[in-house]
């Protein structure tokens, strides 16, 4: 696939008007269209694509600014695609001439591109907001130094995981994939299992427990009368391969869930919370109002001064958090190109390990050796809360609908891209209005000079 990229044809359309002609480029966006490098990211993702094979790909400065665009203004693929179709700014960011009235893509196109360009793409694309940082002095070089880091939560798109709500959901999808396969069950159990699980819940809430956990056998048995009926007739039938990879990894989750408790022995495998998610994972982080959550632990790092996300490192396998420092620090260096001196963390990261003489990590309530100006930083180390606050609220931290575990990290890394550009507009819009106070006070003194003449 050629890469087909964006260029500005100098000869002037008569039929149709210049976007340069309809907006005001002195908007926020337009702005930062003209500090971003552009022509990095095209040089970087233009290895991605095979000259002289197959259609021309969509320019990269297209594909990067639907996906900035998508977590600036927390919406689906399909809504920015269509917005960008009713906003001139939005086109101008992307690299538009003239106004289009078209769909610029597929919404499907917005999944390809962010499998083609993975976790690697991804930290580029976070680095180049970190040098657009730099050049719009959102940040300074000398607070790259100094962060903090902390860990939170990226829910998965999962409901919550009881036992006869997973059961239900595995009998549903076998049932449904062996249809397709061809496979005729002796029984799909399509309206006494929907039955056994409404009732199971209705038991619950009532605190009917016993009642409940009879329905929840009933589900149990009837997804495992399935399985075998479905292992026994797949064998017969001589299925496609990649038919059968899918056929055989349903199978296994739904044998997983089938033979699962709610306590998990020891030297069992791990519990699976999600059937169309099986990397989905239970975190108690200690919160009152939430004491379980469904997803994947991510680690965040930011400047103490400015709050400007460094790194955004999701991390499977819910690991210790101090255990996750050296990744997290590792980020952030290939991102802003700088390694931290001065990290300052909860007390959740004792024996991290990590302290060196070119790196020290100081954990929060350390009394001996703690100077007035670390104290004072210390302190600093819980502005780093309400930038995760920020980026589950503003962005799509709170809810990833990308797939597997390479859409866990690619979903963080661009949250917080797109949380860097939120500051970066900020203080463009600020410097706007400072131009627009300053020109108005010039016209306002050149009147009165002339009205005093």
């Amino acid at each position: 696939m050629a890469l087909r990229e964006t260029i500005h044809d100098t000869d002037i359309d008569l039929f149709r008007q210049e976007l340069v002609n309809l907006i005001d480029l002195r908007h926020e966006l337009c702005v930062l269209a003209g500090k971003l490098d552009w022509t990095a990211l095209e040089r970087q993702f233009g290895g991605l694509y095979a000259p002289g094979v197959g259609r021309p790909g969509h320019p990269i400065r297209l594909m990067v600014g639907l996906q900035l665009l998508k977590y600036l203004r927390n919406i689906s693929d399909e809504e920015v695609v269509a917005t960008w179709t009713e906003n001139p700014y939005w086109q101008y960011f992307c690299g538009e001439q003239y106004f289009c009235h078209d769909l610029p893509i597929d919404p499907s196109l917005m999944t390809g591109f962010r499998q083609r360009i993975g976790q690697e793409g991804c930290e580029l694309i976070l680095s180049l907001t970190v040098q657009t940082g730099l050049t719009t002095k959102t940040i300074t070089a000398s607070s790259l130094a100094v962060v903090n880091v902390d860990t939170t939560v990226q829910d998965k798109a999962v409901a919550f995981p009881t036992d006869a709500r997973l059961l239900n959901k595995a009998r549903i999808a076998l049932v449904k994939l062996g249809a397709k396969c061809g496979i005729k069950l002796r029984q799909p159990y399509t309206f006494i299992g929907q039955k056994a699980f409404v009732q199971s819940a209705r038991y619950a809430h009532a605190r009917q427990f016993n009642r409940a956990k009879a329905q929840t056998k009933k589900l149990r048995v009837m997804l495992g009368r399935v399985i075998r009926d479905t292992q026994r007739k797949s064998g017969q039938l001589q299925l496609p391969a990649k038919e059968q990879a899918r056929l055989g990894k349903l199978l296994e989750i739904a044998q997983r869930i089938h033979s699962q408790q709610r306590v998990r022995a020891e030297g069992a495998p791990p519990k699976i919370y999600s059937v169309h998610a099986p990397e989905v994972e239970c975190i108690a982080k200690g919160k009152a109002h939430k004491q379980y959550e469904f997803g994947v632990k991510v680690g965040l790092v930011t400047t103490s001064k400015e709050s400007f996300v460094l790194a955004a490192k999701s991390l499977p396998g819910n690991p210790y958090d101090g255990h996750t420092l050296k990744q997290c620090l590792d980020q952030a260096k290939r991102t802003c190109g700088v390694a931290a001196s001065q990290v300052f963390v909860d007390k959740g990261y004792k024996g991290h390990g990590c302290t060196t003489d070119a790196c020290q990590v100081f954990i929060s309530g350390a009394k001996r050796g703690i100077t007035p100006a670390l104290n004072k930083k210390l302190k600093r180390r819980n502005a780093i809360e309400p930038v995760i606050g920020h980026m589950k609220s503003d962005t799509r931290l709170s809810r990833n609908f990308l797939k597997g575990e390479l859409g866990d990290a690619v979903n963080a890394l661009l949250c917080a891209a797109a949380h860097n550009l939120r500051k970066i507009l900020a203080k463009l819009r600020l410097l706007c209005a400072q131009w627009e106070i300053t020109w108005y006070a010039l016209l306002i003194q050149i009147r009165t000079q002339r009205s005093l003449a």
